[in-house]
């Protein structure tokens, strides 16, 4: 008698949605340095808090940062604390992250089951964490320490409580208003402000929401997310009138031309929020008679006004789409019951051959990385990190072949189901990342880390030699410097060459024509291995 193990039931139970999220985010959070751009940032803002107390003003390597409020900063410096003697402090503080992302994706789980039909309830509620969970954008920056992913939680906090804004307005306005009021101090101000603006045009628009208890819905929350959006920026007013100052024409003038970053968040979204847009469009097109009603209307007017209003001010930064992905990903999920079996059926196949390939890609990559076999691909990873030696190790290798087994078991014995395809493609993005995260993440580490140019660097700096100044460093590569080595370097001043007599110049590995000239001689030229696109020359003031 032939054996086959039970079909998974669809739309996924609570319990195995849980299971799918947890598979997601825990591998990556741990056991890599930080890596540039956002990740590095971050971390170093919750270094500088970690060594000066100062929990008020975000520092990257000493300088202000002042594009993203604290509230993030504060929850992985609390990590930081707690954990600090079990795991290194960029490991604890992105537990933040963590965090936050499941909590994004219970909330949108909320949001999407109380604004659904009764009929379409079960199917609409689990496809919108498994919408969220599968977009590409969010694979990598879920396991990064990014103030965005706060805010992404903070929104599909705001979302779950509008479906209890007539029947239950004092409390949905409350929770409404804090909600709202944590995406203010998480990240840029755009996201909140462009929700409630939809929310305000909401009760206008919408017949369902003309009521008096709606009333008191506005009442509350509106002035509550403003009263708690305005704390950090009034605690800054406090603290210096010029941080105040700077912050304010940070946030309210255009960092970049505007259709240039337009341009940019159309293609980078083509990618970066697959499959939400597609299904989005869908549900816009297939419920195109309701757009009257509040749970189409307004995540409609919040993605709009959001991508509208991240591409007039900016900047172009991918993780600004972090914050569009809650009312995309909400409009979605009410169109994947509506789907219609072709275009189901076809990102069905499309992810089971995509992730199929791609894992096979990484399983063969790690067979290539410790034991040379194929020559070929071990030779390429060999030229892309050069020195870096692989080992085998059963606790990464078991957790990746769980994986693969997992995807495999969803992949061939899942019930045929209108959340049949985002459920394999969640379940393929939690495969391939888990499969890198396990198998090639020391690897990826070993070439992006800084820890070795940091160390190199420090060991270089004469005893007592006073100041560092640098050209060309990069914010985030500066942050990398002081995070590992306690290294800042300062502008360098071609008035006065001496003040510094030591100069850090990041570079081109292919040349050195950025030397400082006569009077420097060079005392260490480092670079990460594989890096062919920065070298770091410290040389020393010789007359």
């Amino acid at each position: 008698m032939k054996l086959t193990p039970p079909r998974l039931s669809l739309p996924p139970s609570p319990a195995v949605l849980a299971a799918i999220a947890l598979a997601f985010v825990l591998p990556g959070l741990a056991g890599h340095d930080p890596w540039k751009t956002q990740d590095v940032l971050g971390l170093s803002i919750v270094h500088g808090m970690a060594q000066t107390g100062d929990w008020l003003v975000p520092r990257v390597a000493g300088l202000p940062w002042l594009s993203d409020p604290p509230l993030y900063h504060w929850l992985a410096l609390l990590f930081a604390k707690l954990l600090g003697g079990l795991m290194e402090l960029h490991a604890a503080a992105r537990l933040a992250s963590g965090v936050f992302v499941l909590l994004a994706l219970r909330l949108v789980y909320a949001a999407a089951r109380d604004a659904s039909h009764v009929d379409d309830r079960p199917a609409t509620a689990a496809a919108a964490p498994l919408i969220l969970l599968g977009c590409v954008g969010l694979m990598v920056h879920a396991h990064e320490a990014v103030p965005e992913l706060a805010q992404l939680a903070a929104l599909c906090g705001a979302f779950a409580a509008l479906p209890r804004a007539t029947r239950r307005p004092a409390a949905a306005g409350t929770a409404f208003g804090v909600a709202l009021g944590c995406a203010f101090l998480s990240a840029g101000w755009i996201a909140p402000a462009a929700l409630g603006l939809a929310v305000l045009g909401a009760h206008l628009a919408c017949e369902e929401w003309r009521t008096r208890g709606a009333l008191v819905f506005l009442g509350i929350g509106i002035p509550l997310a403003l009263a708690l959006g305005a704390l950090w920026p009034a605690a800054l007013s406090l603290r210096s009138a010029e941080l105040h100052s700077a912050w304010w024409s940070l946030v309210s003038q255009p960092q970049d031309a505007a259709l240039r970053n337009f341009d940019y968040f159309v293609s980078t979204g083509g990618w970066f929020l697959w499959p939400a847009w597609p299904l989005a469009l869908w549900a816009l097109w297939a419920l195109r008679r309701r757009l009257s009603e509040p749970r189409i209307f307004v995540p409609t007017v919040a993605a709009l006004a959001t991508l509208a209003s991240t591409a007039y001010w900016g900047p172009r930064v991918d993780v600004n789409l972090i914050p569009l992905l809650a009312p995309l990903v909400l409009l979605a999920a009410h169109g994947v019951p509506l789907l219609r079996r072709g275009a189901a059926a076809a990102l069905d196949w499309f992810g089971v051959v995509t992730f199929a390939f791609f894992a096979s890609l990484v399983w063969l990559g790690y067979a290539g990385m410790t034991t040379g076999m194929p020559p070929k691909v071990a030779a390429n990873f060999v030229r892309a990190a050069p020195g870096f030696v692989a080992h085998f190790s059963l606790v990464p290798f078991a957790v990746a072949a769980a994986l693969t087994l997992g995807w495999l078991y969803i992949a061939l014995f899942t019930s045929p189901s209108p959340t049949r395809s985002i459920t394999r493609w969640a379940a393929g993005i939690v495969l391939l990342w888990g499969c890198f995260a396990m198998l090639w993440m020391p690897w990826a580490d070993y070439q992006k880390s800084y820890r070795s140019v940091a160390l190199h660097l420090k060991a270089a700096v004469p005893a007592h030699s006073g100041c560092i100044a640098q050209r060309f460093l990069g914010l985030s590569q500066a942050a990398a410097l002081d995070y590992h080595a306690g290294l800042r370097p300062r502008p360098f001043d071609p008035r006065h060459p001496e003040a510094c007599r030591l100069l850090l110049v990041q570079g081109s590995p292919a040349n050195e024509l950025d030397a400082p000239g006569f009077g420097w001689r060079k005392i260490a030229d480092v670079g990460r291995p594989g890096d062919r696109g920065e070298r770091y020359r410290l040389y020393r003031y010789a007359r």
